[in-house]
């Protein structure tokens, strides 16, 4: 049986894609390995949002050809959209496929057989018009479900390539998300997290919402929890709020992308809301769901962040009842407006300003936990760490380990939390009957890749 290895670059939509991909080699008689194992086809879906992807992706396919040296290596994603011949040129690569692409790797790659030349296939960003669907039920199995609902964005955020490598704001309709989480549910899967580029903006084209589709998500039966992997601030409404706040199948997680904290950068990255609005936001949510995990991501270093203007960045952190945040140094784009803006602040001082910012966000995780100690929380459970600890997620993003005789892989269990080490906290099962359904399959990185 021929084999293929998938290698993921990036965000939660990626990895819907690429199981996506995967199942389509499945299809055609391929087992799916480790991505270290030895292959005969090996699969890169790339990101492009910072350059440290950029050079992800070629120490992957080093890696790839060191392990399995005659592997057929194909690169697809948003990096083989934008720079599909840098990509090209990487010793050992036989086919870079664009977004339009990357779903039809059989009609593009032939016998897979290795040329002396990459073979390269990009449509222009102007025929990105179409939805593909892609979601991680039945392949490369975890104990959540990633759905994608939407892509594409119509955002001009000064420092995004994302428009250029996904197109315009796209999504599929209701009916059709329903069925795919009716099937993931079947298939055993206790949690769906809708994905995408722009999640909040799904429907706005057909006149639907996102908030129209929770609404008919939240009604299927068995289906225990909904994530929603993130959302503009802007676009979390007091309605979509009060549905999200009641609703005890969706989880009280809320990611809203931050990037700045102050309105001058804000303003020069092109966002669509300042910091009143987002103060806003983030307080409204507090005040309806207390316990709620609330997560931002922000940019170190952008053109023009002065050390005033980081610092206004940092005391506005302090202040805002965050659990914690992604922290991106910034990194140039090609064809962005931030690139040539002037300004452009010193590396060094970039990566000193995120690691600031970074151990501010281990303090807010902290103080986070600390409110759940003694009470008791339902996790999903997805597998046993190193060290023989079974580890999962509660509904509010916090990673629980705590110790079980019992098979509960893909359970979700009540436990109380007693202690925190680190990122996680730790606890004791009190009921381990709360949700208990087959087992799926689980990979053996099911713990590095779920959070």
């Amino acid at each position: 049986m021929p084999k293929v290895a998938l290698h993921t670059l990036g965000c939660k939509l990626n990895f819907a894609e690429t199981s996506t991909i995967a199942r389509q080699f499945e299809e055609k008689g391929y087992e799916v390995v480790e991505s270290d194992d030895r292959a005969d086809v090996c699969v890169i879906n790339t990101c492009s949002v910072t350059d440290r992807a950029d050079r992800e992706c070629r120490q992957i396919v080093r890696r790839a050809l060191r392990h399995s040296p005659d592997a057929y290596v194909i690169v697809v994603g948003c990096y083989a959209q934008l720079q599909p011949g840098e990509i090209a040129a990487i010793p050992g690569v036989d086919l870079v496929l664009g977004t339009k692409e990357k779903f039809d790797v059989f009609g593009h790659a032939g016998g897979f057989q290795k040329l002396s030349c990459a073979q390269t296939f990009v449509s222009p960003v102007s025929e990105l018009d179409t939805f593909t669907g892609a979601s991680s039920v039945g392949s490369l199995e975890r104990t959540r479900a990633f759905i994608k609902v939407q892509d594409g964005c119509d955002y001009s955020c000064s420092f995004c390539t994302i428009p250029m490598a996904r197109g315009e704001s796209r999504s599929t309709d209701v009916g059709t998300i329903v069925e795919q989480v009716k099937k993931s549910v079947a298939g055993g899967y206790q949690e769906v997290v809708l994905t995408g580029v722009n999640v909040g903006d799904y429907g706005r084209k057909s006149g639907t919402s996102l908030l129209e589709l929770l609404k008919e998500l939240t009604l299927i039966k068995d289906l225990h929890r909904i994530r929603i992997s993130s959302i503009e601030p802007n676009l979390l409404t007091d309605e979509l709020l009060s549905f999200w706040s009641v609703n005890a199948k969706l989880c009280k997680h809320f990611h809203l992308p931050l990037q700045a904290g102050n309105d001058i950068i804000l303003q020069s990255m092109r966002r669509r809301y300042l910091t009143k609005l987002y103060t806003g936001r983030i307080e409204k949510i507090r005040s309806m769901v207390p316990d709620a995990g609330i997560g931002a991501d922000l940019i170190t270093g952008f053109p023009g962040e002065t050390d005033e203007l980081y610092e206004a960045t940092y005391r506005y952190l302090v202040d805002l009842p965050l659990s914690y945040f992604h922290v991106f140094t910034y990194s140039p784009r090609p064809q962005t407006l931030a690139e040539s803006m002037p300004l452009q602040v010193e590396p060094r001082i970039r990566f000193e300003r995120s690691e600031k910012l970074r151990i501010l966000s281990l303090k807010k995780r902290h103080a986070f936990h600390q409110r759940f100690l003694g009470i008791a929380r339902e996790v999903l459970v997805e597998d046993r760490t190193a060290e023989g600890h079974w580890t999962g997620l509660t509904s509010e993003y916090v990673r629980v380990k705590f110790d079980s005789d019992l098979e509960l892989a893909n359970r979700i269990v009540t436990v109380k939390i007693t202690d925190m080490e680190g990122e996680h906290c730790i606890g004791n099962a009190i009921d381990t009957s709360a949700v208990s359904t087959h087992v799926l399959p689980i990979t053996s990185s099911e713990v590095s890749l779920c959070a």
